[in-house]
Formats: C-alpha cells, sequence, structure tokens
C-alpha cells in the first residue's frame, strides 16, 4: 500500500474518530427524514484493530448510484462478511454522500448466522442507520473511520 493510501486511511480513522467522539452518540434528531436508502457489501477483518472494504448502492431521489469504500478502526475479532441495508438521514445533495465518515458497530458471525448494527455519520451531516447480517467468526464493538466515494 502506498504512503499516500496509507495517509488517507490514518486521516479517515482520525477523523472519524472525532465525529463519533465529540457527539455523545450518533442520534438522528426529531427533525430528521429519510432522504434514501443504501445497500452495503463488505469485508471485515478485525484483531483488536480492524479493516474494511466493500462497496455498495445509494438509491436518493429515484436514481440508484453505486459508490466505494473502505476504513480502519479499532474494536473487535475475526473475518467476516457484511450485507448492510438501511435508511440514509440528513443527504439534501448527493455529492455529500461522499466523505469520511464515523461509524460505531456492534455484532457478531458464527458460520452463516451473524447480525449486526452499524451507524455513521460524516461530516456534512448524513447519517447511515444500518442492519447487517454477517458471515464469518467474528464479535465486533468498536468504532472505524471510513471513506465513501461515489462513482465507482
Amino acid at each position: 500500500m502506498s504512503a499516500q493510501l496509507w495517509r488517507r486511511w490514518i486521516t479517515a480513522l482520525a477523523v472519524g474518530m472525532v465525529l463519533l467522539f465529540t457527539s455523545s452518540t450518533i442520534a438522528l434528531g426529531q427533525d430528521s427524514k429519510p432522504s434514501g436508502t443504501v445497500t452495503i457489501h463488505q469485508v471485515q477483518v478485525a484483531f483488536i484493530g480492524s479493516g474494511t472494504s466493500g462497496g455498495g448502492t445509494l438509491r436518493f431521489r429515484g436514481k440508484n448510484y453505486s459508490f466505494k469504500l473502505g476504513g480502519l478502526g479499532i474494536g473487535g475479532i475475526g473475518v467476516s462478511r457484511i450485507a448492510a441495508s438501511g435508511t440514509v438521514y440528513n443527504l439534501n445533495r448527493l455529492q455529500d454522500f461522499n466523505g469520511v465518515y464515523g461509524q460505531a458497530r456492534t455484532g457478531w458471525a458464527v458460520g452463516k448466522s451473524g447480525k449486526g448494527e452499524m451507524w455513521l455519520q460524516n461530516a456534512s451531516g448524513v447519517y447511515l442507520r444500518l442492519g447487517a447480517q454477517r458471515q464469518g467468526l467474528s464479535l465486533n464493538l468498536g468504532a472505524d473511520g471510513m471513506v465513501i466515494q461515489l462513482g465507482s
């Protein structure tokens, strides 16, 4: 991995951690309204630290947009494949979906059985609330910085 890519991941992790820990919890305001939906497919490897790579589809204003994602984090152990789907909140402009997200996650996987939840928020105020199905062998309770980029 190139030095530039490592710097990008470290920056994503740092910004993600700041986003997570500066707000006591990632929570929706009472005036938040659904803006769209999202599906994500990713692989997560964790042993105290964690790494994530994958992609997905954003459905916004009647159109589908593909994206790639990747990130680094802390917490958890094991390897799992994750298929997640959920609701996007506070997305007013498509370009606001791009960026560095702070992610809090919980979940488990044993073989083909597993569940989890993920909450992501970026600096533009876009919030994703996802339910996840996991496969593999893992136990997760942690936080990540994740970069999402449309157009892949």
